[in-house]
């Protein structure tokens, strides 16, 4: 290639996915053949754009002492070396002019001195492998340019043994941001341009081969495997050691064997021995396909409880490294998910090799999407430009070529979001072609006249229940609509992890049991992708100052940034377990179903407890048949019988890969006896005194009505509360066709309620304040009254609400709130928990006594809103350290909330950096509260949540403790 100025312009403008490479071939971690990681610090110099046309650094004599150093893999933004990260969900951050992109093109020159170690074979070749560049790399070995590509997360190789010298070498990389690359990688994730994966050389023997594809079907009607294994470029043997193989290489063998599947990942340690190369292989044999309109492996139906995921690490961005991945799969195990969307590229080739052993299904998907010609109504877009379709048939055929032996992958991804074209057609024909024995997926054409699954993102309840029955709406063309209706249905993004969230999980997951076709789906998404940042704890778009952006939409996974599991995940874990477990028709019994897809219950243990008030009365082990997949049966504890709480878990029986022995799978409860209500506080008279109303513990200000002193302790601001600081699902998307109850709050003024007192009446037997609580500017409003009675030292609280005017939004919530001293930062409940729920996200409230610091209430959002409700609570108790306090019981179950800032002041923040402690604990006791949703990109709340404005009367029992 030439070195001209306009030639070192059109390399990363054209639309070739690249020149001088290699073709694509298997990735495998483990052979006989040396390997060299080049991974490492390397010399770095940044330019804010493309226009530098000095090439003398790529020569072995150039000085580059004055250069910053980096640590590759890795982005040079993320590491201070010039630049910024920047976040857009579907615009792109440049002018829309394929493939041109703008001058001011941040670019990174790369710069390793080398040797390689002492002892390398010779003879043979070496190869330079690149596993992933961010958006474009053009390549240099000692002064010689190898080539350029294109395919930020996709493997690039060239061959260098006629280069590469027994001393120093000098490999030199320019990587610019941007490139008609960039076009196809429009993927809803920060931009980060660099060298984020690997830099590996490898050492090719003389009769090694050129690339290897492993076979290995599984036929569930005799219990037999059959493998054959393909080798290209050299004679080979496969050699299977536990079965007994010892076959030449693309012949096939036939035997009993076990089989892979996610819940039981069998893999038989192999080898492919060829003159030049020894390569270990690790083979499940499994096979996947449709019949009878149903994804099939192995002969039996598939319930895909999966995630999309992004690579994501909060420090070093899109370089993950193997102990973090590992991480990832363990905290998906432990959570029941049993399935992996690569969204919306091929992960790193390691990642597989551990769904392959720890057990997960796979969706692969490719490094492909053009989302941001959307808004220009798909003009330009370049799947339908033939202009294209060889960047496009290249990124087809390296996904496909580099991971082919995995037994995780069941399923190939056009990509995502690319509107339709002749480009994705051809992909499908040239996937179909060299694999057929994998399903094809990609959702973005409804007709889906090229693949062999139905696909949606975000329907609603009602439409998968339609598309269940085969009902949806029809499809333009006759014949395409007939054939979709005999496909299966998943939902390759579902169920939006944005901030609190999301709801409606329950829903779903009814409905994929209920009908044969739907066939689970993946919920968005595994991870938030918060930058770590000193000032905001974790950034999202717009706080590295970025033109365009999308805000904290890139915060939306089941994981917060950290790697903790969000309120999301845990109930998530619940709504899908694999184990069903509800009451029977009397106390201490319980219906156990297997909702496995493939293995028996033999490998849990079951235990019972038996427990009132928070206190275990009895246990044991709870003896269950060893179910098949879909089989129930009904068991009981052995000392059935009682009032209480029963509770039975399901846990794992021995060590796995992913956790040890007593892990919790799944788990039910059942309640025996209806909560009782507390006795009711009244009788004694109210004193009217100086400013002031006394009522047995509890102490009023005469003119508003409001206590100021229960006992000994401090109350301020007691009232009713109908404001939350609306969650990302409440303030939904600014495409969503429903309206967005978080918006039509804040117009309606919900934030800013006015409180009027109309009279405070002390009377014989109780205190009554009657108000009306109203936003300005609005006829709305809600007339309140608060009855006091007392009785010893409780005090009894009745609220009686009645809406005024034409309320057409339901409420936040409906409950009260106060004000505690600071040092009563110690709760103690009975209820649902440990953790957060609303109404429909409460599968995983487990009831029960729990007790927690306030601090350990709040759930850390990216960007702070609502949190931290304990469903289902019967009494709650707030104490300081010498056990003085509060306890509130509820007249009926109730929501409790405790935290050391307002709701407003909640709605005020940005970062969590900005929720200071005040002198405060401010308590939320409530009668009803408004469910999640999805509706920051999914369906909004079911009415059956939704807490609509009508009249309503609640009550509390308030003791002082100590």
């Amino acid at each position: 290639m030439s070195s001209t100025a306009a030639d070192a312009v059109s390399w990363y403008e054209d639309m070739s996915p690249g020149s001088g490479g290699l073709a694509p071939r298997s990735w495998y971690p483990a052979s006989d053949a040396p390997r060299v990681s080049l991974n490492g610090e390397w010399a770095f110099r940044f330019s804010p754009d493309a226009g530098a046309r000095d090439e003398s650094f790529a020569r072995p004599g150039f000085d580059a002492s004055g250069w910053r150093t980096v640590e590759v893999p890795g982005h040079w933004a993320l590491q201070g070396a010039g630049g910024a990260p920047a976040y857009t969900n579907v615009v792109y951050p440049f002018p829309v002019d394929p493939p041109r992109v703008p001058s001011e093109n941040p670019t990174g020159d790369h710069l390793l001195r080398f040797t390689p170690p002492a002892g390398l074979p010779e003879g043979g070749d070496w190869v330079l492998r690149f596993d992933g560049v961010e958006s474009c790399a053009r390549v240099w070995l000692n002064g010689q340019e190898l080539g350029d590509f294109k395919g930020s997360r996709l493997a690039h190789e060239f061959a260098v043994g006629g280069l590469l010298g027994a001393g120093e070498n000098v490999l030199a990389v320019r990587v610019h941001a941007w490139s008609s690359g960039s076009y196809l990688e429009d993927q809803d994730q920060w931009w980060l341009p660099g060298i984020f994966r690997d830099v590996t050389l490898l050492h090719r023997p003389r009769g090694a081969p050129r690339d290897f594809f492993v076979h290995a079907g599984y036929d569930h009607r005799d219990g037999c495997g059959t493998l054959r294994v393909e080798c290209e470029g050299a004679e080979g043997r496969i050699l299977v050691p536990e079965l007994g193989v010892d076959a030449p290489a693309g012949e096939p063998v036939t035997l009993p064997v076990e089989p892979w599947t996610a819940e039981t990942p069998r893999l038989y340690d192999a080898e492919l021995v060829t003159p030049g190369e020894r390569i270990a292989l690790r083979v499940g044999f499994r096979t996947v396909a449709v019949e009878d309109g149903v994804i099939k492996v192995n002969g039996r139906r598939l319930l895909l409880r999966g995630v999309n995921r992004h690579e994501f690490h909060p420090e070093t961005g899109r370089t993950v490294d193997a102990r973090t991945m590992r991480h990832d799969l363990v905290l998906m195990k432990r959570h029941n998910i049993n399935a992996v969307r690569t969204s919306h590229y091929p992960p790193h080739p390691a990642f597989l090799d551990l769904c392959d052993e720890l057990g997960l299904w796979v969706i692969d998907e490719c490094d492909l999407e053009t989302h941001g010609f959307v808004d220009l109504e798909w003009r330009g877009n370049p799947v339908d430009d033939e202009r294209w379709t060889p960047a496009l048939l290249d990124r087809a055929e390296r996904m496909v070529e580099r991971d082919k032996n995995h037994a995780s992958v069941i399923i190939w991804s056009l990509g995502n979001e690319c509107g339709t074209g002749r480009g994705l057609s051809a992909m499908a024909g040239w996937i179909r072609g060299r694999d057929p024995e994998r399903l094809l997926h990609y959702e973005g054409d409804l007709s889906c006249q090229d693949v062999d699954l139905y696909s949606r993102m975000y329907p609603t309840h009602a439409e998968v229940e339609l598309i269940g029955q085969r009902a949806e709406e029809p499809w333009g063309d006759p014949e395409l609509d007939a054939r979709r209706r005999a496909m299966p249905f998943i939902m390759c993004e579902y169920a939006h992890a944005m901030g609190n969230g999301p709801g409606g999980l329950s829903e779903y997951q009814r409905l994929f049991e209920r009908y044969e076709r739907c066939q689970g789906g993946f919920v968005w998404e595994w991870i938030d992708h918060g930058l770590a940042h000193p000032e905001h704890g974790f950034a999202y778009g717009g706080d590295f100052g970025e033109e365009l952006h999308d805000g904290n939409f890139v915060c939306d996974g089941l994981l917060f940034p950290d790697r903790t599991p969000s309120p999301g995940l845990v109930e998530y874990k619940k709504v899908i377990e694999p184990v069903r477990i509800g009451p029977a028709s009397r106390p201490g019994a319980f219906t156990v179903t297997n909702g496995y897809d493939f293995t028996d219950l033999g490998h849990l243990d079951f235990l019972w407890s038996h427990e009132v008030e928070g206190v275990i009365v009895a246990s044991g082990a709870l003896k269950v048949p060893e179910l098949a997949p879909g089989a129930s049966a009904e068991v009981a504890a052995e000392t059935a019988g009682g009032e209480g709480v029963w509770t039975v878990r399901a846990v794992l029986a021995e060590d796995t890969a992913w956790a040890g022995r007593g892990h919790v799978v799944a788990w039910g409860q059942a309640e025996s006896g209806a909560p009782r209500p507390p006795a009711p506080a009244a009788g004694a008279r109210p004193v009217r005194g100086a400013g002031v109303i006394t009522l047995g513990p509890g102490v009023f200000d005469a003119a508003t009505g409001a206590p100021v002193r229960l006992g000994d302790l401090a109350v301020e601001g007691l009232r009713l509360d109908m404001w939350r600081a609306p969650t990302d699902n409440d303030n939904g998307a600014a495409w969503q066709p429903d309206e967005r109850y978080g918006v039509r709050w804040r117009e309606l003024g919900l934030h800013r309620m006015r409180h009027r007192v109309d009279a405070v009446e002390a009377g014989r037997d109780a205190l009554t304040v009657r108000t009306r609580v109203a936003p300005a500017g609005s006829d709305l409003g809600l007339r309140t009254t608060y009855r006091w009675t007392s009785a010893g030292d409780r005090l009894g609280l009745t609220v009686s609400v009645v809406p005024e005017g034409d309320w057409r939004v339901p409420l936040p919530r409906l409950g009260i709130r106060f004000g505690l001293p600071a040092a009563f930062g110690r709760a103690r409940w009975f209820g649902g928990g440990p953790g957060e729920a609303y109404p429909d996200t409460r599968a995983a409230a487990m009831l029960g006594l729990w007790e927690r610091d306030v601090d350990a209430l709040q759930t850390p959002y990216v960007r702070p809103q609502e949190n931290g409700a304990r469903a289902d609570v019967r009494w709650a108790e707030l104490t300081d350290d010498s056990g003085s306090g509060l306890r509130a019981e509820g007249g009926t179950p109730f929501w409790f909330t405790a935290r050391r800032w307002t709701n407003e002041r909640l709605d005020a923040a940005e970062h969590l950096p900005d929720l200071v402690a005040g002198d405060r604990v401010w308590v939320g006791l409530d009668h009803a509260v408004q469910g999640i949703g999805s509706q920051s990109c999914g369906p909004g709340v079911l009415p059956e949540h939704r807490l609509h404005a009508a009249p309503a009367e609640f009550s509390f029992v308030f003791s002082p403790l100590g």
